[in-house]
């Protein structure tokens, strides 16, 4: 009899378990835990909130009257801070979420193809290399593929030119340079070695002062009243291909391009869209900010859009869901065009951070052209319910037809910053 009671003792305690795993992992829990204190939409936006059965969610206060509502999306109107409650069957309240209505935001999308230029403040260097006698003086200092040369011999690095010249005038005596290596700042000494050859001192290291590349426009327009019009592209960093590092900004624009050729994407194989804009030499800004979350700056012109020549409201984050949308971008000689997408996930994020969304192309003559997301469509914006909500950042390697978006609310923090 006791070891019965000790055995139905453990099967109680392991259905127990089983059961509150069960719950933790619902979706009811799941909604309850993720849900923030507080969410905000534009005025006229729909709040997607998907409850899931038996939870219910009422809205009361502003200029709404309480109710009760099992519909994926509540539309509160404009007015003083709406009270979401979520409750059990309508019954027995579990979180209390606060709403806040925004005013719209109106900017241009996006969607043109632009050329992007970057000088970087300093040299990066790629590589160490051995000179004669097997020794890299780069590397016995210390330097790493990673590193930013920002000063030799006191003086400042502006290029390879500049570091070069900083070099030959040491002329083999000891060289103090100033190398910064994610965010920390490091005094580091090194001694050229004389090439035979030529005669010239040389430091035994590959460096890099510039890059060139296309991408998409994402926004631009008064992002902040008084301080002019900005802008936000890419939706990422511009890194280093060797190292894959964020290079710091000297001098940096963005310029209008044309897309020459298009490398259709496959599993395995991301594709790529080739523009040419550096003959074309049609300036739109300058690049302020290389940020994770895309470049940043200031134009010098307003560019025409041929689809939304009066610009859109923007959509807030909160309000973002699965579904149909839609993306502009330009792949051809044809120009900006807007192509179907379906949002098949979407991130509640409280703070800026990457893969907002997951979306995937389903307009047919866009798979028929690039075969889905292709290198040079990161930025192109992405348009749901009439308003600009994010901006595509990177393709899915091996499905090309899927990629992952970024909120537009986190690229104009940035944008409003530079």
């Amino acid at each position: 009899m006791f070891r019965l009671s000790c055995r139905m003792r453990r099967l109680t305690g392991w259905l127990l378990a089983a059961l509150v795993m069960l719950v933790h992992l619902s979706p009811q829990a799941a909604l309850l835990r993720t849900l923030p204190d507080s969410l905000s939409i534009a005025a006229g936006q729909q709040l997607s909130l998907a409850p899931v059965y038996p939870l219910r969610i009422a809205l009361e206060g502003g200029s709404l009257p309480a109710g009760a509502s099992t519909d994926q999306t509540l539309a509160p109107a404009p007015g003083d801070p709406v009270k979401a409650t979520v409750s059990l069957f309508g019954l027995i309240p579990l979180r209390e979420v606060e709403v806040s209505i925004r005013e719209d935001l109106r900017i241009y999308p996006g969607g043109q193809a632009v050329g992007v230029a970057l000088r970087t403040s300093g040299v990066l260097v790629v590589g160490t290399s051995d000179l004669g006698g097997g020794i890299s003086p780069a590397r016995a200092a210390g330097i790493k593929p990673g590193d930013l040369i920002t000063r030799a011999a006191g003086q400042p690095v502006t290029g390879t030119d500049s570091l070069t010249a900083l070099v030959e005038a040491c002329g083999g005596a000891a060289l103090p340079v100033t190398v910064e290596r994610s965010g920390s700042t490091l005094s580091l000494t090194l001694t050229p070695h004389q090439d035979e050859s030529s005669g010239q001192y040389r430091i035994g290291a590959w460096v890099r002062d510039s890059t060139a590349g296309v991408g998409t426009l994402s926004f631009y327009g008064e992002v902040e009243p008084g301080q002019g019009l900005r802008y936000g592209a890419l939706g990422h960093a511009i890194t280093d291909a060797d190292t894959r590092q964020v290079l710091s900004i000297g001098k940096g624009e963005i310029m209008e391009a044309d897309v020459v050729e298009v490398r259709k994407g496959q599993a395995g194989f991301p594709g790529e869209l080739k523009g040419s804009f550096l003959s074309r030499q049609k300036i739109l800004g300058s690049i302020r900010l290389n940020h994770q979350l895309g470049i940043y700056g200031t134009l010098s012109r307003l560019p025409d859009h041929p689809l939304y020549p009066d610009g859109l409201p923007i959509g807030r984050k909160d309000a973002v869901h699965t579904g149909k949308a839609s993306i502009l971008c330009t792949v051809d000689a044809e120009g900006m065009k807007e192509y179907d997408v379906e949002i098949v996930e979407v991130n509640r994020q409280s703070r800026p951070a990457q893969r907002s969304m997951v979306v995937k192309v389903v307009d047919e003559e866009l798979l028929a052209k690039t075969g889905g997301i292709v290198q040079g469509m990161s930025g192109s914006p992405i348009l749901q319910d009439g308003r600009l909500i994010g901006a595509v950042t990177h393709v899915f390697v091996n499905d090309p037809t899927m990629g992952y978006g970024l909120y537009v609310e986190w690229m104009l923090e940035e944008a409003g910053q530079t």
